[in-house]
């Protein structure tokens, strides 16, 4: 499949923008629109447009990411947030905050819903990702 040079630097282009959109899209849902599944989503529509640009060998081979692994990374740490509760002698998915300080930074909110929402942003990439690179190496193949 070889797509015109326009549309692969296109790709090439986009591809950090919809990951940084995605970024902001999962640290803003919990006040507001977004979240782990929706920025996941657009996160591995970034994959989706450079699989389209380049392939599925191509992108496999400059990613360098097992996203079958990375599934199940997402979802310990979802499992993990959930956990925390149980821990400390509360309800399974028991929301909990902690504000550090970080020097140069400030004050920072983490919690166990962010913790969560990273989990399923993991996921959610991971598995619309090794979907989309499945279904076009399978295409790839009828083509040959």
């Amino acid at each position: 499949m070889t797509q015109s040079i326009f549309f692969r630097f296109l790709a090439r282009l986009m591809m950090p923008v919809l990951i940084l959109f995605s970024l902001f899209l999962l640290l803003r849902g919990h006040n507001a629109p977004g979240g782990g599944f929706v920025g996941g989503l657009v996160g591995a529509g970034s994959i989706v447009m450079m699989t389209l640009a380049y392939g599925a060998d191509e992108v496999r081979h400059r990613l360098r990411i097992d996203f079958r692994r990375a599934m199940f990374y997402g979802l310990g740490i979802a499992l993990i947030a959930g956990l925390i509760g149980l821990v400390v002698g509360a309800a399974f998915q028991e929301a909990y905050w902690w504000t550090p300080f970080f020097q140069g930074i400030g004050r920072l909110e983490i919690s166990t819903p962010l913790l969560f929402d990273i989990g399923v942003y993991i996921v959610v990439f991971s598995v619309t990702s090794a979907i989309v690179m499945d279904m076009a190496e399978e295409g790839e193949r009828e083509d040959h």
